[in-house]
């Protein structure tokens, strides 16, 4: 036995140990989660699946389903028109589209639900002008299915564009002119030869899109409308059953599942390639009159929906009737939340450097596996992550205090539940995909031969690691903490259930005064959490100004998709799919 052991320790590095290790950790929740459909509960499954689980169900998709329609209209047109056509202010909504990532959907929700309710300023100015009462007239309802649409559409339209930009920068302009000489309009050349050529990427931008917004907690919640992450809400804090939530978590990640191989499949069928392994320039064809403005004005609704308005809104109910952003209640709350942000940004990039660091040196399928599984957090919405971390670890702080009390008399309660531990582990479930993919896009810039020459003149791995890699990764380490940072911060469903009592964030703070109708006190924390959104897209924004139409790029992975991708796929500037053989031409 002893033998065997010995010998397995020599196939399997202790490197890659560590990383199976990490990777069990990450997919524990997920297991927890699957493991509940076969544990009795307290019989509360059959009555919400006979009551309330046909409406989640029902509710999700047609929430996915306008969705994508939205983001790919809101989307894949803008990013067809920055780069194929010249109109006024192409050249700012090259970057500034990608700007209403730095706001949470549920911020967009409680601004626009306080400017356009019957009390709100836009309808009370209405009954000043015309004399009209509240029931004289027909206002549409923010509060509705119809506004949860389009405050994901317009929040969520940057993963769709940045992807769609992409794809359209990468086709070759012989393939578009071919199609000019052979009759086709604009509009034909645009509907049957650029959108199929990167329809893998739409296809990509749109399932990230979906994902978060079956992620969403605080803006269907806000609005009312009951989905799946509403459901295991109430199901674990009114219901007090934590099975059933489960459960229900169970068949929200089939869910994402079938959303993840559905995108996959997309990909898989189909195959692009380009002849020639040379691009020509692309030269912007200049619009005109009517035209041009009309491209201007469809490139600045969706940046105006989803960032102009909701900042300025959010900005003026703050300055007008805010809180005291510098009360001690606020310090508490920024730096409760700076806390938790900057914990797991810092463990998120020691983790993501040793994996990838892991992988470079021991080159297995072990490792590569772990690195895959590692990834598969990002698309798991954090309601799930929450309630599949508290089930385990509820039960092993409960074991833990009896051996505890039964040995030497001490009920230590619960020790990692109660504390923040727990929360920031559901962080790095969550979110380590984003600084994983991050350093490991750094991490293929170093050249092998530059750890040979290390190894000839005496450095060892660690050595070589620090001396050479550590400069080299900087900046993609930068960037990697930097937007697990702002995540964390804008986090609400994981947050919401697994914090300590008394223990709040500003997101938490934002949920709770909007939930009291208190939506112009729910500013200030709202405003503090764009902002620091802001910083992230910024550093994104100067990347998008420096790739321009027309310029190769060679794979190197853009800040601005350091956080998109799907299953586990980083998807890289200078390609339209994530997947092998899916590039176009």
């Amino acid at each position: 036995m002893e033998k065997r052991t010995q010998q397995l320790s020599r196939r399997i590095p202790w490197l890659t140990c560590v990383a199976l290790v990490v990777a069990v950790l990450i997919a524990v929740p997920v297991f927890s989660v699957i493991s509940s459909i076969f544990q009795p509960g307290q019989g509360n499954w059959p009555h919400l699946v006979e009551t309330v689980l046909p409406h989640y169900i029902a509710n999700s998709l047609l929430l996915m389903a306008g969705v994508a329609v939205g983001v790919i209209i809101a989307g894949v047109g803008p990013a067809w028109l920055v780069v194929m056509c010249e109109f006024p202010g192409r050249r700012l909504f090259e970057w500034a589209l990608i700007l209403p990532l730095a706001v949470p959907a549920y911020v967009v929700a409680y601004a626009y639900t306080d400017f356009l309710q019957v009390a709100g300023p836009l309808q009370t100015w209405f009954r000043d002008v015309t004399g009209y009462e509240a029931r004289d007239y027909w206002f549409p309802q923010i509060r509705s299915m119809g506004g949860a649409i389009v405050v994901f559409s317009a929040v969520l339209m940057p993963y769709t564009y940045l992807l769609a930009r992409t794809a359209f920068l990468e086709q070759s302009i012989s393939v578009l002119g071919a199609a000019s000489t052979l009759g086709r309009s604009p509009w034909n050349r645009f509907r049957t030869v650029a959108v199929p050529l990167a329809r893998p990427a739409i296809v990509a931008g749109t399932a990230l899109a979906l994902m978060e917004t079956l992620a969403d907690f605080g803006t269907v919640a806000h609005f009312g409308i009951s989905t799946f992450t509403t459901g295991i809400y109430r199901t674990w804090f009114s219901m007090g059953d934590r099975v059933a939530a489960a459960q229900l978590s169970s068949v929200l990640v089939a869910f994402v599942f079938a959303l993840l191989l559905l995108e996959r499949y997309s990909r898989h069928r189909a195959r692009f390639f380009r002849i020639g392994g040379t691009y020509e320039q692309i030269e912007p064809t200049r619009l005109h009159g009517l035209r041009a403005w009309s491209a201007t004005l469809f490139c600045a609704m969706p940046l105006v929906i989803g960032f102009l308005a909701p900042i300025l809104i959010l900005f003026w109910m703050a300055f007008t009737a805010g809180h005291d952003l510098f009360s001690p209640r606020y310090v508490e709350l920024i730096t409760n939340s700076v806390l938790l942000a900057g914990v797991t940004a810092i463990l998120a990039i020691v983790l993501a450097l040793f994996l990838c660091y892991a992988a470079r040196i021991e080159k297995s399928r072990m490792t590569s596996g772990a690195i895959v599984v590692v990834g598969m957090g990002y698309a798991i919405p954090g309601s799930i992550i929450a309630v599949g971390i508290l089930i385990p670890v509820a039960t092993f702080d409960n074991a833990l205090s009896a051996w505890m009390d039964a040995n030497f008399g001490i009920r230590t309660g619960l020790l990692f539940t109660g504390s923040i531990a727990a929360l920031i582990f559901a962080y790095l479930v969550r979110f380590m995909a984003i600084a994983l993919h991050t350093v490991q896009a750094s991490l293929v810039k170093v050249k092998p031969g530059m750890d040979e020459v290390s190894r000839t003149l005496g450095h060892g791995p660690l050595s070589t690691g620090l001396r050479v890699h550590l400069p080299i990764l900087s900046g993609g380490m930068l960037t990697a903490g930097l937007i697990v940072f702002v995540d964390v911060m804008k986090e609400l469903p994981a947050t919401l259930i697994m914090r300590p009592f008394n223990f709040d964030t500003l997101a938490i703070q934002a949920y709770n005064l909007a939930k009291d109708e208190r939506l112009t006190q729910a500013a200030t924390p709202s405003v503090v959490i764009a902002v620091c959104g802001l910083v992230p897209v910024l550093v994104i924004s100067r990347a998008i100004i420096r790739s321009r139409p027309g310029a190769r790029k060679t794979g190197r992975l853009l800040p601005s998709t350091a956080a998109v991708f799907v299953a586990g796929h980083p998807v890289r500037e200078g390609s339209t799919s994530a997947g092998p053989g899916g590039s176009s031409g």
